[in-house]
Order: C-alpha cells, then structure tokens, then sequence
C-alpha cells in the first residue's frame, strides 16, 4: 500500500481535543455469517456486490483482518469488550441453558465488561443498537441484562436478545412466515432504523452497531421460498439474498447521504465470522476452513473502512494484521474517548493503520479457542475441522489441542490455504507459541461453575 504524505499528520488532528460536533458518526455493519469471499471486491467475480465495492472504492480494503472466533456470539464480545471472548465466557454461539453448559459458557455477556457504546457515551457519543445482538437472551434465558446496561441509548433486536422486536419475532424462534417484517425485508427494516436514528440525532456524534443477520441462512429470498426447504441453503437462494443485501447497504449509504451526514461518518463494514455452507470453498476465497472452524476460512473476514473526511479512498492494506478486538482502543483514539482502566485488553490501537496514515506490525499476538468438547459445532469435512486453539504470531499461525494434540504450523503470509504443516522445521517456535495459547487457555478462560 502508498501512503500520500498529506495524511502523515492525521492523527494529530482526530485527538482528545476534538469537540463533539467534530467527531465522527461511527456505524459498524456488521453482516452475519458473511465469507472474505462473498464481496466482489474481494473475490474472482463469481457473485457481485456492487454497492459495498463502492464502499471500498470510498475507502481503504484490507486484506489481514481477523475475528475472534468463528460464531456469532463471541465474535461479537470481542468487538464490544477489545478482549478476547474466552476470557469473559462466551466460547460459541449462546442458546438454551443446557446448551451453554455443555458448552461451558456463561448465558450472557456480563456487564461488568468494558463496553465500546458505555466508553463513547462518555465523550457524548448518542449510541443504538440496531439487528441482532446474541451476547445474552432468548430461548429460556430469561434473565439477561438489557441491552442499555452495555451503553446504548436505543436499540432493535432480534429473537437473540433479552428484548426482542415484535415485528420480526411473531413466534418463539428467529424467524417465522408470521412476522410483520418478512424474512427478506429484515435489512431493509434495520436500515430505516439506523437512518431514523441518526436523522434524530444530527448534531450530536451518533455510535451506531448496524448489525443484520443477513447472511445467515436460511436464505428466503421471497414468499415462494418459504415452503422450499431444500432451497434454504442453495446456492441461487445465495446470491438473491446477498443482491438485496448489496442493494440496502447502498440504500443507507445513500441514506447518509441525503441526510449531509456521510462525509463525517466513520463506516466499519466486516463480518461476525465465516461462511457456511461454503459453495466448494468459493465463499472463503479458495481458504481452508468455513464456520466454527479455527482455519482461515473461518476467521479471516472482510473488513473495508470509510470516512470521506479523513481516508483516502481507493487504497488496498495488505501488510497490517487487524483483530475484533482491535475496535476498542482504535475507535477511542480516533475520538478521544479514555478505555476503563482495570482490564487487559487483548487488543491494540491500529488507528493509524485504520485511518491510512502509517501500516503498521502488531506487537500483542491474536489467540483463538472454539471447539473444545464434543458439544461445538463443526465443519462437515475433516479437513476443515481444526484443533480448539490457535495463536498468530507475525506470518506464523498455530493451531494446537489444549492436550497437546495435533499441533500444526503454517506461515499464512505464503501459505494462506494452510495446506503444508511447517511445525517440524520450527521446534522453538511451536513450543513457544504453543506454551503461550495453552497456558493462555487455562489461566485466562472463565468456566460456569
């Protein structure tokens, strides 16, 4: 990537020193289930998505950003917390109390945990949380705290919250034929919400998690389909479902637009984790792994970023390693706003990597831990089911059993598909990158009791 000198100052500007009305809108789309490979912008030109590629045109792409863990719920207590979820007891998706067990979780995200929205509130940020929120809530969780008692002032959520809106949960499931707000017009609806939202609060900076549960099956494109099961995970289903989904992120784009918010509004657009079913791996880019799975197909994600004001658009990063968990502090020095003391957080601030201004080379390495009991999900093919850990470590990423079984090593800068385990070459490096992520898992992790 070039950087043009005129932005090397940047950062200098965007400082604790801002007024409120100079800090930007922030709105983080976050797409469920969405693969690196389902965005044109980033794959060969099998599926087009033309209203988030000018998203990247806008903006700066990168090529090296990374979830914190392959499923929905601690994916999503990663980019709330800037820790890694392990560590506050969300270990796969949340469902039932029986299920959590088995899974050694926690029903919900406790509120005792840092929290981006609480943190910008205090620099005057107006917060909503708009689409699916899975940190705590539904089935027989009965009990989760609120979704304002993590900071946000507003909020819509789906059947996977504490609170869930009416108009799209007619029944006691996440989705049903009797919704008000059809299968297929449920991006749509949070769309309006997140526009009418900020419409209301101009002149205020607005935080804003614009969260859909598209692309999660099952793909319903229109009324016809309800009955067709067996289309629900097809591949043309697929791509009518990702072309609606294309056209309403244009919509809010335009949206911001027409509202004279968009030049100063600060758009993360990535995904919660990895695809599944993969459509022969077309939906990771060719990549080993898909959901639930620990390969890079799992948690290597799109992640385009757009602030007209302050990113030069049209730019590609494809050397900085970028995390979930680096949201937090990166959003706070980009606003000013100070992180609660009394955590280690797992990430770092890569503003300036975010902001176009400086690549830069991470100094905490990214852990992982999904899988392991006999109770997580996991790929259908062997060869996409990776051990239950894993560690990044500059172009170095290992994957290994907390028993320290199946220990495998790859350099993902040259063998981004994992096909040749390197771990014989690297004794030293495997044992110390496997002694950290392993003491790591069993010092750090919170069990339910």
């Amino acid at each position: 990537m070039v950087f043009n000198k005129m932005y090397l100052g940047l950062l200098g500007a965007v400082s604790t020193s801002l007024q409120a009305a100079e800090r930007p809108n922030i709105v983080i789309i976050y797409t469920d289930d969405m693969g690196i490979g389902d965005l044109s912008c980033y794959n060969s030109g099998w599926v087009m998505t033309p209203n988030i590629d000018r998203l990247a045109a806008n903006g700066l792409k990168f090529n090296h950003y990374y979830t914190a863990s392959p499923v929905s719920s601690p994916s999503r207590v990663s980019l709330t917390t800037g820790m890694f979820p392990t560590e506050w007891g969300v270990n796969t998706f949340l469902h039932d109390r029986k299920g959590n067990a088995n899974c050694e979780q926690l029903d919900y995200l406790d509120t005792s945990a840092p929290s981006v929205a609480r943190t910008l509130k205090e620099v005057g940020y107006s917060t909503a949380h708009i689409g699916k929120w899975h940190m705590g809530g539904g089935r027989d969780v009965d009990d989760a705290p609120q979704i304002p008692r993590y900071g946000f002032d507003e909020y819509v959520s789906t059947y996977e919250s504490p609170d869930a809106d009416k108009l799209i949960t007619a029944s006691n499931w996440i989705w049903s034929k009797q919704d008000s707000i059809k299968r297929w017009e449920r991006t749509g609806y949070f769309v309006d919400k997140a526009l009418d939202f900020l419409s209301r609060h101009k002149g205020t900076p607005c935080f804003v998690n614009l969260w859909p549960d598209d692309m999660h099956d099952p793909w319903i494109p229109q009324t016809k389909f309800f009955d067709n099961k067996k289309s629900w995970t097809s591949k043309p289903n697929f791509v009518a479902v990702l072309q609606e989904y294309d056209r309403q992120i244009g919509r809010f784009i335009a949206g911001l637009e027409k509202l004279g918010m968009l030049e100063n509004t600060l758009i993360i657009f990535t995904s919660d984790n990895g695809a599944l079913p993969t459509f022969e791996q077309v939906r990771t880019n060719g990549l080993r792994g898909s959901k639930v799975s620990l390969y890079e197909g799992g948690v290597r994600m799109p992640f385009i970023i757009s602030w007209p004001k302050k990113i030069k658009g049209g730019e590609i990063e494809n050397e900085s390693v970028l995390s979930s968990v680096d949201l937090y502090p990166s959003l706070c020095a980009i606003t000013g706003a100070k992180m609660p003391k009394g955590f280690n957080y797992s990430g770092e601030d890569m503003s300036k990597a975010l902001l176009g201004v400086k690549e830069l080379r991470r100094h905490k390495d990214l852990m992982w831990d999904f899988g392991r009991n006999r109770f997580f999900g996991r790929p259908p093919q062997l060869h996409h089911q990776s051990p239950h850990l894993a560690i990044r470590r500059g172009d170095y990423k290992l994957l290994i059993n907390s028993d320290r079984s199946r220990l495998e090593l790859y350099d993902v800068k040259k063998d981004p598909n994992e096909t040749t385990n390197i771990a014989d070459k690297y004794p030293e490096l495997c044992k110390q990158l496997s002694d950290k992520v392993i003491n790591w898992y069993f010092t750090k992790r919170k069990v339910r009791q």
